[in-house]
């Protein structure tokens, strides 16, 4: 199974923004998982910025995977279903 998910990242200007009242700017990053659906294990793990498609990463999550384990499917939620990936 693969999905990926956004967090934010605490940066020293947004410690500086509560103590001076100043605009809030937010760094956020992607973190794209892929779990083994029946031993429930993280197998690969990408970071990326926040505007980075699912769909690129797929190929990058699934190369983490060794060469001599099988993989039997892929399950996705529709970011990582178009046909933009070329794998």
């Amino acid at each position: 199974m693969v999905d990926s998910t956004g967090i934010k990242v605490k940066s020293e200007g947004e410690c500086n923004t509560r103590k001076h009242s100043g605009p809030k700017r937010r760094v956020w990053r992607k973190i794209h998982i892929g779990v083994d659906e029946k031993m429930l294990e993280i197998r690969a793990v990408e970071i990326t910025g926040s505007n980075t498609r699912d769909t690129r990463m797929l190929p990058y999550l699934l190369n983490q995977i060794p060469h001599d384990q099988e993989i039997g499917s892929v399950i996705a939620d529709g970011a990582y279903d178009t046909g933009s990936s070329s794998f």
